[in-house]
């Protein structure tokens, strides 16, 4: 769970460098230039080419059947559950996965199902820790429907999953007659940090979505992907949840905007990460966890000070980060910091520290 201010407080003087998260990310110029010529029509009905065209490509790009725009990750996420499991379903999942710490308990609430919370390093379970979790069918037990991995995994510290665990997992949870989907909420990063095409990575997975709002900079909208059948089913829900748009089209073409101008450049963040994090490093009481893509988190406790409190002082000084827990902070490179905003961010670091 993240825990900062989020807008501006009294007294607070302006943000010279947002380090809170991708979530962050406005829209460039050319971006909005590519919204507002959109060609629209009426979404619900099947009538806006921006949208049709959109999830046309992400279908592509996943190599799965069909996809079906959304407003955000979280709704994809909720939609898949509703689709794949049914009511007192056991969902195999990380113990952080957004699913289930983040989703204000939507999987109980509206899928009513329930995760069963497996261990690992770095948000990622292993395919053992999957076989040793299996339960045989009883009557007295929950059934085991649903697989869940998320990619990259955010509290684990923007960990990638590799391609050989991805591939295993998946088919161990089709083996025992479950269902596999994927959180691709940063998928693109993790395609850009392991050189792996996103089809070939999310291959054994029956759902996978992918988000805009975060490293690819657009200002609103997530595509979820599968079967026709599922999509079908998934558009269902969409209806039931108010998710039907109309001219969703000029949010669908900041979308594909980013696809074309957007994904390359997460190689820029991952790098400007990688620099904050040896950066940080360096500073007395603060340890840090290496990042493979564009989060870095770090640990206060040797400072003797919560990292709220380090956060606290950070804004003050016009550097924004998130915290995690009592001293656990994250930083979040994106389009909008750059290798000058990472050498601002490391001075007020050391100026906050030394003081």
């Amino acid at each position: 769970m993240v825990h900062a201010p989020t807008r501006p407080l009294a007294g607070m003087p302006p943000v010279r460098v947002n380090l809170y998260s991708d979530t962050q990310t406005r829209p460039t110029p050319a971006m909005k230039q590519a919204m507002m010529e959109a060609e629209t029509g009426d979404e619900q009905g099947g009538l806006d080419p921006s949208i049709d065209a959109l999830c046309d490509r992400m279908a592509a790009l996943t190599g799965k059947q069909a996809a079906v725009f959304l407003p955000s990750g979280t709704m994809c996420n909720q939609i898949a559950l509703l689709v794949h499991c049914q009511r007192g379903d056991n969902i195999l999942a990380h113990r952080t996965s957004h699913i289930l710490t983040s989703e204000g308990g939507g999987t109980a609430a509206q899928a009513g199902a329930q995760v069963m919370p497996l261990d690992g390093a770095g948000g990622q379970f292993s395919p053992d820790t999957l076989r040793e979790a299996l339960a045989p069918g009883s009557r007295h037990a929950p059934t085991q429907r649903l697989v869940s991995v998320e990619q990259t995994a955010n509290l684990g510290g923007g960990t990638v999953w590799s391609l050989a665990d991805l591939t295993e997992i998946a088919a161990i949870a089709h083996e025992n007659g479950m269902a596999t989907h994927m959180d691709g909420a940063r998928l693109m990063n993790a395609v850009v940090a392991a050189g792996v095409p996103a089809a070939e990575m999310v291959a054994g997975y029956d759902s996978v979505w992918l988000d805009f709002t975060k490293g690819l900079g657009a200002p609103l909208g997530a595509v979820l992907c599968g079967t026709h059948a599922f999509i079908d089913e998934a558009w269902r829900w969409k209806q039931r949840m108010g998710g039907a748009l109309r001219q969703g089209g000029i949010c669908a073409a900041g979308c594909t905007y980013s696809l074309d101008h957007h994904v390359d450049r997460l190689a820029d963040d991952h790098v400007n990460a990688a620099t904050l994090a040896r950066g940080l490093a360096q500073l007395q009481g603060i340890t840090v966890q290496a990042p493979q893509t564009n989060l870095v988190f770090f640990d206060t406790s040797g400072t003797g000070r919560t990292a709220g409190d380090v956060a606290h002082d950070l804004r003050m000084k016009g550097v924004m980060v998130s915290t995690m827990g009592t001293y656990r902070g994250r930083a979040c490179t994106h389009l909008d910091v750059d290798a000058a905003g990472i050498e601002t961010a490391l001075s007020v670091f050391r100026e906050v520290l030394a003081a």
